[in-house]
């Protein structure tokens, strides 16, 4: 059994081996069968025991709190304020009387799963707004704008509108947001009034894809649109408020910088130097932006944690080596904290010149705790650190749990956490006469961290990667070693010093300097992106795997004993769990105007009535399809004419789609699958799926069984959320259709793991 005990270098505590020393039989044997089951229990709560400690528990406080939060968002229908917040309260309260009792801890993390349901529950009722459910055309509005996007073909805005007028208006929106023909976009702060083409916001693709819906709900849009004809200034009813004011400076700042950069780079270098310093990445191209994400350095062009540090700790250094040169303030002065406050400073700044979006919020908050623990002389780089940052980010913004960019960056976080706390102090420790130690006066224990780090990075994100954008990084480790040493010492403290030698008119050269590493950067992300199996490309697969991977990368960065291996044996789990997740053998949009259809050589083939580039890139992605739109092969297998298509599945049997009356009889008669805005005869041999059932389901993804067929949809039957509210008439149980034996249509329900949700 385990033995208490000191060794060389520990603390004393529990110490042992496996098998433990003091169980071995006679002979030098080891206990076997039941006889090793005591000695293993006993080892186990030895380890429990060790992870229980003292500040040991906090870390898990923002996971269970996170956990409250994915509860919520996994919810069918909205929960009551009123009793989310008093169970809440309730166990909070039970939490409190048990501090001294041996349950506290499950008590603590029970109370944080159920003060995390509420306060989501709490952030949807405060932004509760209008949603739009169905198109509208000529809609006249006037408001006021509140931000702006210059982007690669077109402008966008976002209108808080103030007056909406329609003949069809039952829906009551406070902000939309409007495309125009790039230049055009007015001012923020202005008021305007226009006329208008709305849609709802823009619903998952495919079941399980990333619903864009959610995060406009959010941000108080309810609908999105195209501006018909001129926009026209008009004298506002009100000044608009502070906030628009700011917004409107702010704007203005971003204006002004972007305008400077223009004077000496163009093309991708002014883009990604604009989207480095303002947020905003309006025209890179598509070459170029592909190219990033490829290679893994896509990261760089959205302003994250990583952009947040280096302006920090620019400022940071610059600042303290400044004071460094008098020595009065270096004897008596803590510069140090001084330093920091200055960072802290510059870090709030740039929050505010880059839009002060949810991810770039989240980045500050990690930094400013890092920053005010070295103001109060406490160990900045802790799990403690990066818990106190998850709760503040959580509590502000819980709808951010469910968005690819907190994920991969708390995940990327969390892991080097884990390296500085567990692996660097094992790669310095070595003695001052070995090989390690000589390679480290060449610069090579540095570019090992580095590597270390980049690696570790990529691991940590590659789940949350792969399941929101269907594609890995094989060679990111090499783009970074590569590309972001000059990011970090060229162009970001070019982009610094540029800003700060604007007002004086000397900024031209440091703009220049700035050019010159992004060339640079560009040159990498293309080479790396041009290797041999550098798109690593992933089918889709549901929440299940990557809730696993997310639980077993916390236990291997979290635990400290031996335990952290479980995290490991999750990871293996939930990639496995993936890989054999089985294909759609059917896609059908939701207008029934796009059709994927699984064929014989075990691809998608399109059946096209309308062109929805985004939406079949989309499918094609998720079916970890190379193929680009224009490739013909895309439509093998497809016949059509003016009455409607056909394809074949991979079993022979047929997809109709029809659009004209008179084909329906025949491919009734012909079809396993038959997709129509067109009402369909009670006797249809067919599966029938018409207008109102993706009306009422949205996009649907379809399995051929040996019964016929089980159907996933975005919106399963008793789905109904503030951002994807349910149509009316839902009457019939939309979570399967099963070709009938007889003339008769019959439902069958297939069970829950059948079925997947949103994101």
């Amino acid at each position: 059994m385990a033995e208490r005990g000191r060794s060389p270098g520990r603390t004393q505590g529990f110490a042992g081996t496996w098998p433990p020393r003091g169980a071995a039989q006679a002979g030098g044997l080891a206990p076997s069968g039941l006889d090793a089951w005591p000695a293993l229990v006993v080892k186990l709560r030895a380890w429990l025991a060790a992870e229980a400690g003292a500040g040991r528990l906090l870390p898990w406080v923002p996971v269970a709190f996170g956990t409250g939060i994915a509860f919520y968002f996994a919810a069918d229908r909205e929960p009551v304020l009123f009793a989310a917040a008093a169970a809440a309260i309730g166990l909070c309260l039970a939490a409190f009387l048990l501090r001294r009792q041996k349950l506290f801890p499950v008590a603590v993390m029970i109370a944080a799963v159920a003060a995390g349901f509420a306060v989501a529950t709490w952030k949807t009722a405060r932004v509760a707004h209008g949603v739009l459910a169905r198109p509208m055309y000529s809609v006249s509005l006037s408001g006021f704008v509140e931000t702006r996007d210059i982007r690669e073909r077109t402008d966008r805005f976002v209108l808080r509108v103030t007056r909406m007028e329609s003949p069809r208006s039952v829906t009551t929106l406070q902000r939309v947001r409007l495309s125009v023909r790039k230049g055009t976009a007015p001012a923020v702060g202005s008021f305007v009034e226009l006329k208008a083409r709305l849609q709802p916001p823009l619903a998952p693709l495919r079941p399980g894809s990333y619903d864009f819906g959610r995060d406009m709900y959010f941000a108080g849009i309810g609908a999105s649109g195209f501006v018909m004809g001129a926009i026209r200034s008009a004298q506002p009813p009100d000044g608009g408020g502070l906030a628009l004011r700011y917004a409107a400076v702010m704007q203005g700042l971003r204006d002004a910088i972007d305008a400077r950069i223009r004077t000496v780079l163009e093309g991708d270098r002014r883009a990604i130097a604009t989207a480095l310093l303002t947020g905003r990445r309006d025209a890179i191209s598509p070459p170029v932006n592909d190219a990033m994400f490829v290679s893994g350095l896509g990261h760089v062009l959205s302003i994250s944690g990583y952009h947040m540090a280096v302006v920090a700790g620019v400022v940071f250094f610059a600042v303290r080596a400044l004071l460094a040169l008098i020595p009065q303030l270096t004897v008596g002065f803590p510069i140090k904290k001084w330093s920091a406050a200055a960072a802290l400073a510059a870090a709030a700044f740039y929050l505010l010149l880059s839009g002060a979006e949810v991810a770039t919020q989240r980045s500050f908050f990690m930094t400013a705790v890092v920053l005010i623990a070295i103001m109060v002389d406490r160990r900045a780089v802790t799990f403690r650190t990066l818990a106190v940052a998850a709760m503040i980010v959580l509590t502000i913004a819980p709808e951010a749990l469910v968005h690819p960019s907190f994920q991969m960056s708390f995940a990327a976080t969390l892991g080097l956490v884990a390296l500085v706390q567990i692996g660097m102090p094992a790669l310095l420790a070595a003695p001052d006469n070995s090989a390690t130690a000589r390679a480290a006066l060449w610069g090579g224990r540095e570019v090992a961290m580095l590597a270390l780090a980049s690696l570790v990075a990529g691991l940590a994100t590659m789940p949350y990667a792969a399941f929101h954008f269907h594609r890995v990084t094989p060679y990111g480790v090499i783009a970074n070693l590569a590309a972001m040493p000059v990011v970090s010492a060229v162009v970001m403290p070019a982009g610094l010093l540029g800003m700060v030698a604007m007002p004086f008119g000397f900024d031209s050269v440091f703009w220049q300097v700035m050019g010159w590493g992004i060339d640079w950067m560009i040159a990498v992300a293309q080479w790396v992106a041009a290797l041999p199996g550098a798109i690593g490309r992933i089918a889709a697969f549901g929440t299940g795997p990557l809730v696993a991977a997310s639980l077993g990368i916390i236990l291997m960065s979290l635990l400290r004993t031996p335990l952290r291996w479980a995290g490991a044996t999750l990871v293996v789990l939930a990639v496995a769990w993936a890989l054999v997740r089985p294909q759609p053998d059917i896609l059908i949009s939701a207008d029934g105007h796009n059709i994927g259809v699984r064929g014989r050589d075990g691809r998608l083939h399109l059946i096209r009535s309308a062109k929805e580039a985004f939406l079949l890139r989309e499918w094609l992605a998720a079916d970890a399809d190379g193929r680009v739109l224009a490739d013909s092969s895309l439509g093998e297998g497809v016949s059509c004419d003016q009455a409607g298509c056909v394809a074949q599945m991979a079993d022979g049997g047929l997809v109709a789609l029809t659009l004209r009356p008179e084909a329906l009889a025949d491919d009734c008669e012909r079809a396993a699958l038959l997709v129509t805005g067109r009402q369909a005869s009670p006797a249809c041999g067919a599966l029938v799926v018409d207008q109102d059932r993706l009306r009422r389901q949205g996009a649907l993804a379809l399995r051929r069984t040996r019964d016929g067929f089980l159907v996933d949809a975005v919106r399963p039957k008793g789905v109904d959320r503030p951002w994807s509210p349910a149509a009316t008439g839902d009457a019939e149980d939309g979570t399967s259709l099963v070709r009938p034996a007889i003339a008769k249509p019959a439902d069958a329900t297939p069970s829950e793991a059948d079925l997947q949700a949103d994101d």
